[in-house]
């Protein structure tokens, strides 16, 4: 290779590498899955081992204290859509009939059952069950840190980057509707309020987000502070 070469060569490899985090916009699928990539804990890393950073104990260790010895898995999807320079977040209304988080705004998810084989595994298959979500439209990205619920589970939650022809059929079960809420929105600290509620009479503390007239609040709320802490905290 001549030697006058090697200048623009390395001035063209360093600008094709420079298409990353910065030259995306950062609220789009594409910005968020190349964050992802330092930001999130990796689909390879042992997840159910890691440290538990995030959850209602951390509100309120004189209520839950230290519940880990006795918890059960379960998984989430946060379903991330491809909607160009500003992405979505999909959100499931729960019906109000349930005997768990009746009435509230969620991510699909549920148990990890013996069937799947890992929280990737389970919160694919929760979202074809709950909303009709065809996992071939899925690419999973990476995990954010496992929420500690005081309801007795480690919820690992699974960032999907969802292709936007997307078409959902809801499990009326389960699911009273579905909605999304634009990815700039849950990643602003601003618009996150703390709040509290009486919980089996004791008075929880949670983060909240209000967006319009949809109310998100408690584990979900956590989980998506979390994330934000991950991915656009600094």
């Amino acid at each position: 290779m001549d030697e006058s070469a090697k200048p623009a060569a390395a001035f063209r490899a360093d600008l094709a590498a420079s298409t990353s985090l910065a030259a995306l916009q950062p609220y789009s699928a594409a910005g968020l899955q190349e964050r992802a990539k330092s930001r999130l804990i990796g689909l390879d890393a042992p997840v159910m081992t890691c440290e538990a950073v995030a959850g209602d104990h951390v509100f309120n260790p004189d209520i839950f204290g230290d519940i880990r010895p006795r918890l059960r898995d379960a998984a989430v999807l946060i379903p991330v859509v491809d909607r160009g320079d500003e992405a979505t977040v999909i959100f499931t209304l729960r019906t109000p009939h349930l005997k768990a988080h009746a009435g509230q705004i969620s991510f699909p998810g549920g148990k990890i059952d013996p069937g799947d084989s890992g929280p990737v595994a389970a919160a694919l298959r929760e979202a074809r069950e709950e909303i009709g979500l065809d996992a071939g439209l899925i690419e999973p990205v990476g995990f954010a840190d496992p929420y500690i619920a005081g309801t007795g589970y480690r919820i690992v939650p699974v960032v999907g980057r969802v292709a936007p022809d997307l078409r959902l059929k809801l499990n009326a079960g389960e699911v009273v509707e579905t909605f999304e809420v634009p990815l700039r929105f849950l990643m602003t600290a601003a618009n996150f309020s703390r709040g509290e509620r009486i919980i089996r009479g004791y008075k929880v503390g949670h983060y909240t987000l209000q967006y319009g007239e949809r109310t998100i609040w408690g584990i979900t709320a956590g989980i998506i502070h979390a994330l934000y802490e991950r991915l656009y905290g600094g």
